[in-house]
């Protein structure tokens, strides 16, 4: 899979290096802009967790 993803990008090594980091922030950015928030609406419970003393 890595393999076929490295012949695939044009360009020398640094070009292809480049690339792939570029990539990896744009889906870190994207997990944590959109995705992240998303799941964690759905897994926090609805009502707000209270502790008398």
């Amino acid at each position: 899979m890595y393999g076929a993803l490295w012949r695939g990008l044009p360009g020398p090594v640094w070009l292809r290096i480049l690339i792939l980091v570029v990539a990896v922030a744009i889906v870190l950015f994207a997990l944590s802009t959109w995705i992240f928030p998303l799941v964690d609406g759905l897994l926090t419970p609805s009502q707000p967790v209270t502790v008398d003393p």
